[in-house]
C-alpha cells in the first residue's frame, strides 16, 4: 500500500510541478514555431502515458495486494489486450515522430536568399566569418591556423579577400532575413544553440554542418556551446545580435575583410615612443609598473592582450563600472591615442622594453595551495603561465602580483566582465569563482610568482 501512495504522489506532484512551475520556454524569435509544436505534443503524449502507467501500477498494487487465502490466476495469452496495446503504443510513437520528420525537411530546405555566416567554434570561444561583395567565402584550412591566421584562411584564394572576419563572439544579422549558420570546428565537438532560436546544430572536426532560421525579432540573444567541450564549456558563450536594417549596415561597415586586415599596417615602435610619454608617468619608462601608481607592470605582457585592453577601454567595454576607479582613469588616459594605428603604435613600442619580472610584493599565500588551484588555470594560462593567444588567455608569469589579485577579485565581482561585450572577462568570471575566498587568490598569486 505505501508504494501505491508514492506513486499516486509521483503523478499528482509531476502534474502540479508542470502547471505551477515558473520555468518555461524562452520567447521565440525565430520561424521555428514547428519546433515548439513538435516538443509539446511529445511531452503531452509521454506525459499521457506517465500519468497512465503509474497510476496503473498504483491500482495494480492496491487490487492485487495480498490477501490471506487469496490465489493468483494465470493467463498466458491475451490477444485482445496484445492488439490494444500495440495498436496504442504504434499511434503514440506515430504522434511523436511525424511532426519531426516535417520539421527536419524544412530544416535541410534552405531558402536560396538566406544570408551565409560561418560561426567558428574552438575552446574556448566564437568567432565568425562571413562572404564579401562576391558572395562566395574563401577557402580554409585548419593547416593554415596560426596566431596570425586564426581562421586558416588561403591568402593565395581571390573569393577569400573580401570575407569579413569578425574576431569577436558577438555576431549581428538584420532581422526578418533568412541566415544560414555554417559551422566548423577547430579543435573538438562543440554545438551552436541560441535558446530563443530554437535550433541548433553540433560543430564536428573535420566536417561543415550548418541550421538556417529567420530571426523575428530585434534583440541580443546567448549563444551557448551544449557539447561538452572541455574545462572552460561553461564560459563558452556569445551573442548573436539581431538588427534593423539601417543598424545592420551600420554595423556591417565597421568590420574588416581580410585583404584590410593584410594590409594595415604594423605597430611602428618609434612613433610610439613619443606616444607613451604619458602611458610612462604610471607605468615607468620601460614599463616596470609602479604599485605607488596603480600601475601593473606591462613588459613583457603579450602584445595582442595589450592592444584589446586599450581597445576595450577606448570603447567603454572596460574601465566604466563604478567601482572600477583605476579602471576609469585609463579610459582617460587612452582617450589620447586617436585610433587603432596608434594603438598599434605605442604597444610595438612596449614590446621593445626588457623582459624582466616583477618584483613579488605579495605575502601570505601558500604555494602548494595555489598550485592545486593553478592546475585549472593553466588549461589555458599555460603551465608555464606564458600565456596563450588562440585561448585568449594573457601572461601572468612575472608580473605584478598585486595587480592580478586585484583583478581576480574584481572578476569575482563582476567589475570586471560585467560588460555584455566583455565576453573573455565574463570567462574569468566564471572560472574565477573556484577561488571561493582573498585567501585562495592569494594562495594562487604566490604560485603564479614561482613561475
Amino acid at each position: 500500500m505505501p508504494l501505491a501512495v508514492v506513486l499516486i504522489l509521483l503523478v499528482v506532484g509531476s502534474l502540479l510541478f508542470h502547471l505551477v512551475s515558473p520555468w518555461t520556454f524562452t520567447e521565440l524569435a525565430s520561424n521555428w514555431g514547428m519546433v515548439d509544436f513538435t516538443v509539446d505534443i511529445t511531452l503531452y503524449v509521454t506525459g499521457f502515458v506517465f500519468v497512465v502507467v503509474n497510476l496503473f501500477m498504483a491500482y495494480c498494487v492496491i487490487k492485487f495486494r495480498h490477501r490471506k487465502g487469496a490465489r493468483a490466476a494465470y493467463e498466458p495469452e491475451n490477444k485482445k489486450l496484445e492488439t490494444i496495446l500495440t495498436t496504442i503504443t504504434a499511434v503514440g510513437v506515430a504522434l511523436m515522430l511525424t511532426p519531426g520528420l516535417f520539421v527536419w525537411a524544412k530544416f535541410v530546405d534552405v531558402p536560396d536568399d538566406a544570408h551565409v555566416v560561418e560561426a567558428v567554434g574552438q575552446q574556448w570561444h566564437w568567432t565568425f566569418r562571413m562572404p564579401g561583395e562576391d558572395g562566395r567565402l574563401g577557402e580554409v584550412d585548419a593547416e593554415r591556423i596560426s596566431n596570425d591566421n586564426p581562421f586558416g584562411m588561403d591568402p593565395d584564394d581571390p573569393n577569400g579577400q573580401d570575407d569579413i572576419l569578425v574576431y569577436s563572439p558577438e555576431i549581428h544579422v538584420p532581422v526578418d532575413k533568412p541566415v544560414k549558420f555554417l559551422l566548423r570546428s577547430k579543435d573538438v565537438l562543440h554545438d551552436f544553440a541560441v535558446a530563443q532560436f530554437r535550433v541548433k546544430m553540433d560543430l564536428v572536426p573535420g566536417m561543415n554542418t550548418f541550421l538556417w532560421l529567420t530571426p523575428t525579432r530585434e534583440g541580443r540573444f546567448e549563444i551557448l556551446c551544449e557539447e561538452l567541450c572541455g574545462v572552460g564549456h561553461h564560459t563558452m558563450r556569445g551573442a548573436v545580435v539581431v538588427d534593423n536594417a539601417d543598424d545592420y549596415k551600420l554595423w556591417l561597415a565597421q568590420q574588416s575583410s581580410f585583404a584590410a586586415l593584410n594590409a594595415r599596417p604594423a605597430g611602428d615602435a618609434s612613433i610610439g615612443a613619443a606616444q607613451y610619454t604619458v602611458c610612462a608617468t604610471c607605468h615607468g619608462q620601460q614599463g616596470e609598473g609602479n604599485l605607488a601608481m596603480n600601475a601593473p607592470r606591462i613588459a613583457g605582457q603579450s602584445a595582442w592582450y595589450l592592444k584589446r585592453q586599450i581597445m576595450n577601454y577606448k570603447r567603454g567595454v572596460r574601465g566604466t563600472h563604478e567601482d572600477d576607479k583605476f579602471g576609469s582613469q585609463m579610459v582617460g588616459m587612452v582617450a589620447g591615442l586617436v585610433d587603432e594605428q596608434a594603438v598599434d603604435n605605442v604597444v610595438a613600442h612596449i614590446q621593445t622594453f626588457p623582459d624582466h619580472p616583477a618584483e613579488a610584493t605579495m605575502t601570505g599565500g601558500d604555494v602548494a595551495a595555489g598550485a592545486k588551484h593553478y592546475n585549472v588555470c593553466a588549461y589555458c594560462h599555460g603551465k608555464d603561465g606564458m600565456g596563450v593567444q588562440a585561448l585568449n588567455a594573457p601572461r601572468t608569469a612575472g608580473m605584478s602580483d598585486w595587480y592580478l589579485a586585484r583583478q581576480l577579485q574584481y572578476f569575482k565581482d563582476d567589475v570586471r566582465g560585467g560588460h555584455l561585450q566583455d565576453y573573455y572577462g565574463m570567462q574569468m568570471g566564471f572560472m574565477g569563482d573556484i577561488l571561493h575566498d582573498e585567501q585562495a587568490i592569494r594562495d594562487v598569486v604566490a604560485y603564479m610568482n614561482t613561475l
